[in-house]
């Protein structure tokens, strides 16, 4: 478990923390000048400016607009408060377009500026496309018209089953321009977890491919397209990028790509909508139910991604950034926001370990990527695989390393660190789908450490509460916002009294937002995610977070991957373990012996798991991720709830076989 004295692995040069973004930030006027004070530490720099940023936030924002030079009119009032968390408002008053922001056509008057890259699509057989930020800009228009021309109005929603491909975000900024509300899918979801979704949000437009690539296969999805438009009576329009696709039946419109962008472009200026607009709906894992539409809004969502992109990750203008992501995972929108702060975006769509291990790598080289994203899972795969990235690819171009999805342990962080480049910012962040956002993530100004995030979000009052809803650093606990923030939802879909949103982060503790994670902040201000709070491990009444078991795995070369979660004997938890083997690997008592003596002497005999389990594939849902409540409720026999919610629920049969042969 890290601790404030735990390694640090880079240190900002004094150089680079001068011309970083968030130091420019902190001298501004406003801003006290203890958050700048040459005699302080950088640690203690930030803290005073983190700090003020919760204690003043209708101030601090009010900064991010203006230092951020937000199009639109933020009005008289910064922010309201209110007794009730989810009803305090920010820029009540305020005016804006989301998509106005991101392509600022204002600066294409400048025919350099005009013809900058904004986007570049790879895939596995190398780049596929590029648009300019003129060329990007018209055809978000000429989508736009077409939206309009189909009689789309402000607040019907457009929902699109799309690859992460250039059309994808054309069609997102399209959709935001008119103050339509988006929703994406990416096409690896099955049917019923497509319907789940969409269903839900009576869409009029529905957007989809007519086939894809993936791990060197190709992949038709016509008949899949047209069951879904079948379970979605509200649709007026169906568009097909891709091959012409057979009209479905009893459905009155379908309109092929190519005639959408010889359309009428739509020429008057983006009308903008207040604060809190709807700009996207997200969707909860759905992993104990349908799952929950997450309404969030167009302020709050550009406030949070320009002073994450420009002060908690120093990307500017002209910098490149690839994050691999599917357009159903809320990384996909963090990504696109990036056009906000003049960069150019990255897209890549296909396996990222094909054809091998270094397609993504290539990528960084050939694109002069600056700022590069994955899961924690891919980098734990690349060194499963003992590939070097650096030993294979000319990656100087690259400043920072991002990664999220799940906790990247310690050993990961020295991992990139030898295996990409030294002199580099690694930037754990952590949030999620909830907020479209992060609550901890990096600092180009701070200390890397191995197996800490490095800092709380500024305007982000991330604390850690014990059970009695105390306070508490150096403790593992669950990670709470003590403060309201512009990116929390707007609401869930259907769910006018707001019942679900309640219950969903107000019931732990009164008066604050409850996350659901089970993390420790150290007194170097750093924070450790454990895991899913819901998912922590009780042994004895012990609470134990599955990131500290997954740790000790990763020098064991045997072991591709684990997930330990509980099974409820006699009135207490005993922990079960459960790995997926590397080929020509068994579990035999020596591996076994060697899993447990390892998890004992770096954790705790706590930790050690009661039993060890070689299963033939581990649950993970449709974004990737372990899913250790669904193997919970498989081993106590319960319902798993939505089963469409995971890519592979055939997985579980193994999980129940085993807990009753043992019972």
């Amino acid at each position: 478990m890290a601790d404030s004295s735990a390694e640090i692995l880079w240190t900002p040069s004094p150089d680079s923390i001068a011309k970083a973004q968030i130091t420019a930030f902190a001298l501004r006027p406003n801003i006290p000048r203890s958050a700048s004070d040459p005699a302080s530490s950088q640690g203690d720099r930030y803290a005073a400016l983190h700090r003020w940023s919760v204690a003043e936030p209708g101030c601090f924002w009010r900064e991010i607009w203006d230092d951020s030079q937000v199009l639109g009119d933020p009005g008289g009032v910064d922010c309201r408060s209110s007794d009730l968390f989810r009803r305090w408002q920010f820029f009540p008053e305020a005016r804006l377009n989301f998509a106005e922001n991101l392509l600022k056509e204002s600066l294409l008057q400048d025919r350099e500026v005009a013809e900058q890259v904004a986007v570049r699509a790879f895939d596995e057989r190398g780049e596929c496309g590029t648009r300019t930020r003129g060329e990007l800009a018209d055809q978000v228009r000429r989508v736009a018209g077409f939206l309009l021309e189909r009689g789309v109005q402000a607040g019907d929603r457009v929902v699109a089953v799309l690859p992460n491909r250039i059309e994808a975000v054309v069609c997102m900024l399209a959709a935001s321009a008119i103050g339509a509300v988006w929703s994406c899918c990416s096409p690896d979801f099955g049917d019923g977890a497509l319907a789940d979704r969409f269903s839900q949000i009576d869409p009029v437009v529905l957007i989809s491919t007519s086939e894809v690539h993936y791990n060197g296969k190709r992949l038709e999805l016509t008949e899949r397209m047209e069951r879904l438009v079948g379970k979605l009576p509200t649709l007026r329009e169906w568009v097909v990028v891709g091959l012409p696709g057979r009209p479905a039946a009893g459905h009155p419109r379908q309109t092929g790509w190519d005639e959408v962008l010889c359309g009428d472009r739509f020429e008057e200026a983006f009308p903008r909508m207040p604060f809190q607009h709807p700009l996207a709906i997200l969707y909860s894992s759905g992993t104990t139910g349908a799952p929950k539409c997450i309404v969030h809004g167009a302020g709050g969502t550009l406030l949070q991604h320009l002073k994450e992109h420009r002060l908690h990750c120093d990307l500017r203008p002209g910098d490149c950034m690839l994050y691999y992501t599917t357009t159903g995972w809320m990384m996909w929108n963090w990504l696109v926001s990036a056009l906000a702060a003049q960069a150019t975006i990255v897209l890549y769509d296909g396996s990222p370990l094909a054809p091998d291990a270094g397609v993504l790598w290539r990528v960084v080289e050939q694109a002069g990527v600056t700022h590069m994203g994955a899961s924690a899972r891919y980098f734990a795969a690349l060194q499963q695989q003992e590939y070097y990235p650096c030993d294979h690819h000319d990656l100087k171009s690259l400043r920072c390393i991002l990664s999220t999805g799940s906790p990247l342990l310690a050993d990961q962080y020295r991992w990139l660190y030898r295996s990409v480049q030294p002199n580099m910012h690694l930037a754990s962040i952590s949030g999620g789908t909830d907020i479209v956002s992060c609550f901890v993530l990096g600092n180009p100004t701070l200390p890397v450490r191995a197996g800490e995030i490095q800092c709380a979000g500024l305007g982000m009052d991330v604390q850690v509460f014990d059970e009695a809803g105390c306070r508490v650093i150096g403790e593992p606990g669950e990670l709470v916002a003590a403060m309201p923030f512009p990116s929390m939802p707007v609401g869930f879909w259907n769910d006018p009294s707001d019942t679900k949103y309640d219950a969903a982060y107000y019931q732990k503790f009164a008066g604050v937002w409850s996350h659901g994670d089970w993390c420790q902040q150290h007194a170097s201000g750093g924070f450790e995610i454990f895991g899913r709070s819901d998912a922590v491990l009780n042994p004895g009444g012990v609470r134990i977070g599955t990131a500290e078991i997954y740790q000790q795995l990763q020098g064991i070369p045997e072991i591709l991957e684990g997930l330990a979660t509980a099974l409820r004997r006699d009135g207490d938890e005993q922990i079960v373990l459960f790995v997926r083997l590397a080929e020509g690997s068994r579990l035999d008592a020596e591996l076994a012996d060697r899993i447990r003596k390892q998890i004992r002497a770096h954790c705790s005999p706590r930790h050690v798991p009661k039993h060890l389990v070689a299963a033939p594939d581990l649950p993970r849902t449709l974004n990737g991720k372990l899913s250790e409540i669904a193997a919970r409720n498989a081993l106590s026999g319960r319902p798993t709830g939505n089963s469409g919610a995971l890519a592979n629920p055939e997985c579980l049969a193994f999980f129940r076989q085993w807990a009753e042969a043992i019972q």
